[in-house]
């Protein structure tokens, strides 16, 4: 797996925007992401859904760049600025290791598409040096099917994004107008890996997938066709997060479609939406989790 991932960097696909640079000699396409994996920071996070925080927290690894790079971005100096550090395939295992060694549930890999080949390598370091928590790929939804193939095995837990169930809103808000039918075929893959979630005895999360939607002002995010997708060709049993944090912020212009915080009301009716589309695990309250 490392030297498939890893072969496929000398002209990248790892994610849908197939830049083919030749990232083993630093070259850099649209997620800015080069050889070495770039880390923002790495702590115990409790934040996140209740099945991966219990009571020690989620261990969170924040990748810096990324390769959606969504207008409104609430980690705006991560993902488009680029804030984090380098760091050796070694010194990212340790991070793991050391998230473990602190009571983590979980390793948690916040913003991963665009590192997927430098994960798996650090993986495999890590679990010689003993870990073995579940591993959580906490992703933007736009996800290549061949790079989550070569991650069937290594990953536990995936906890996408479904953020546009409509082109012209992705086109428009993030340069990607494939964005739906591109989740929808890294939810299918992520669920044939995975499985519905499945929470031990201990309500904590063992192994299968998470779909996190945060909700847009004026319906942007095309609610119904996301629940009804996740509803109708991945399982009613899928655990959806619906999220209600979304802010003007990074380059929002005030006046814009975006430039308002969702009301009450538009976060009901979606919560209201995943319940007639069937879905039997939507949760979300007022306050949810952090949203990339």
């Amino acid at each position: 797996k490392i030297s498939a991932a890893f072969k496929v960097l000398e002209s990248c696909t790892l994610c849908p925007r197939n830049c083919r640079v030749n990232r083993l000699l630093g070259e850099r396409g649209t997620c800015q992401g080069g050889y070495l994996p770039a880390v923002a920071s790495y702590a115990p996070h409790f934040g996140e859904e209740a099945p991966l925080v219990g009571r020690s927290g989620s261990g969170t690894i924040f990748f810096a760049h990324c390769n959606l790079l969504c207008c409104f971005c609430q980690n705006y100096s991560i993902s488009h600025l680029g804030e984090g550090r380098e760091a050796s395939f070694e010194r990212l295992a340790r991070m793991m290791v050391e998230l473990q060694e602190l009571g983590c549930h979980n390793i948690n890999l916040v913003t991963p598409t665009h590192y997927a080949a430098q994960i798996i390598e650090a993986v495999g370091r890590a679990a010689k040096m003993g870990l073995r928590v579940p591993l959580v790929y906490n992703s933007g939804g736009f996800d290549a099917v061949p790079t989550l193939r070569l991650l069937e095995g290594v990953i536990d837990i995936y906890m996408p994004d479904f953020k546009f169930g409509e082109p012209g809103p992705a086109a428009e808000l993030c340069g990607a107008p494939d964005y739906p039918e591109t989740a929808k075929l890294a939810l299918r893959e992520m669920h044939r890996q995975v499985g519905d979630l499945v929470i031990g005895p201990d309500g904590l999360a063992v192994r299968g997938l998470i779909v996190r939607h945060l909700v847009l002002p004026g319906g942007l995010a095309a609610t119904r066709e996301v629940m009804r997708f996740i509803a109708s060709e991945i399982s009613k049993n899928t655990y959806v997060n619906i999220m209600d944090q979304y802010y003007p912020c990074a380059g929002v212009a005030p006046r814009s479609r975006l430039g308002r915080r969702i009301t009450p009301e538009e976060f009901a009716a979606a919560r209201e939406i995943a319940r007639e589309e069937g879905l039997t695990r939507a949760l979300g309250t007022m306050g949810s989790a952090a949203q990339r």
